[in-house]
């Protein structure tokens, strides 16, 4: 029998993500299990990420757990974002989440969409 081997674990934080998150959860008005992370289709560039408050887990979920902070990650995303790191970045006229996507082919000059090639499901196991 073969053995199964690890799955990798989708994304990862920097410590300035981890932290911005948790303080923007505690500013939250209500219970908040995570952060969901997605991608969804539109923009110039084809997609572009999401991120939204999770009340709870859905079936699927992948759930992450970095630096004391939950990510759930929709599973139609998982095979956009194997791999990415998700950073917060802040300078004089902008602050916001920044994602590393070794995925990801192209952006459009605005920042605002991203091309991405999802990994083959070989490269991510099921289960």
């Amino acid at each position: 029998m073969a053995e199964r081997r690890p799955k990798p674990q989708v994304m990862r934080l920097t410590d300035a993500a981890a932290m911005r998150i948790k303080d923007i959860l505690a500013q939250a008005d209500r219970p908040i299990a995570g952060v969901r992370i997605g991608v969804k289709n539109g923009g110039c560039a084809g997609m572009s990420y999401t991120m939204n408050y999770a009340e709870a887990a859905t079936p699927g979920d992948e759930v992450v757990e970095d630096k004391g902070v939950r990510l759930l990650i929709d599973p139609k995303a998982i095979m956009f974002l194997l791999g990415t790191e998700m950073d917060f970045k802040a300078d004089k006229l902008s602050a916001g989440f920044v994602f590393s996507n070794p995925n990801q082919t192209s952006a459009c000059g605005c920042g605002e969409s991203v091309a991405i090639t999802p990994i083959s499901s070989d490269q991510y196991p099921a289960g």
